[in-house]
């Protein structure tokens, strides 16, 4: 019986842009996003990410879209940004096909080290949907706290997607880094 393979992270490279704009669709639009439990699909339609917002992330200092993959295949990531004295997390994206069983974790953790002991960051937090009841609890679960603070839905800017409901908004999560 041989050995699973590891799960390996690196950072993306010009030449990832078009897996990873795949990968977050797949996550989060249309009929493949509803085969996991990360869809948007009810609240948003259109694009979630596209090549121009995945280059321009990986041209910014203190910014790695960290890539998640098993025997050369992309099946996670996510994107942190250093802001002061805090990381910035977002496009996290999972294959719906290997949600629910650990990988989502593994990236997280991995982001926050690389955030916390790389860039010395004592913070991390995220925006998020405040619809997405379920996703928030899986942050929490994961020591992220909701802060009150809300920041509002670009509507009218299709980059972001296009809302199937008028009282969308995000709210800041925060996880202080040992």
């Amino acid at each position: 019986m041989s050995e699973p393979a590891t799960l390996r992270f690196r950072p993306a490279v010009a030449a990832d842009v078009p897996a990873i704009v795949a990968l977050v669709e797949s996550a989060y639009r249309g009929d493949s996003g509803r085969r996991g439990w990360t869809t948007e699909s009810d609240l948003l339609g259109g694009q979630r990410t596209d090549a121009a917002d995945v280059s321009v992330r990986l041209d910014q200092p203190y910014s790695v879209i960290l890539l998640a993959e098993r025997d050369g295949v992309l099946l996670a990531c996510c994107h942190i940004e250093r802001q002061g004295d805090s990381g910035y997390f977002g496009l996290f994206a999972v294959d719906p096909l290997q949600q629910g069983g650990g990988l989502g974790k593994a990236v997280m953790a991995e982001a926050e080290r690389i955030v916390r002991d790389a860039w010395d960051c004592r913070a991390m937090h995220m925006t998020t949907i405040v619809q997405r009841a379920e996703l928030i609890a899986f942050y929490e679960r994961r020591g992220y706290r909701r802060t009150g603070e809300f920041q509002p839905f670009p509507y009218g800017d299709e980059r972001f997607g296009i809302p199937r409901r008028d009282d969308l908004r995000f709210e800041v999560l925060r996880k202080e880094l040992a």
